[in-house]
């Protein structure tokens, strides 16, 4: 069974960051394949123990930005 995951990443000062957004399951890199491939490694591990199932259905993903004020 396969089930579609929705990734992300982003460079955060030296690094790649790479996150799942259907599991709490992240990974870094030097560059963002090495970020990406580290990310499928670890969601590997993560669904060893785990059914596809738990996965959370993402169906369309957004950036949007806010801002804050800091006193």
């Amino acid at each position: 069974m396969k089930v579609p995951l929705k990734n992300i990443v982003w460079k955060e000062g030296d690094f790649y960051v790479s996150k799942c957004l259907n599991v709490e399951v992240a990974s870094f890199g030097n560059t963002k394949e090495e970020a990406l491939k580290n990310l499928q490694e670890a969601l590997d591990l993560y669904f060893e123990d785990r059914s596809l199932d738990d996965a959370l259905t993402i169906e369309q993903v957004e950036i949007v930005s806010t801002e804050m004020e800091h006193a």
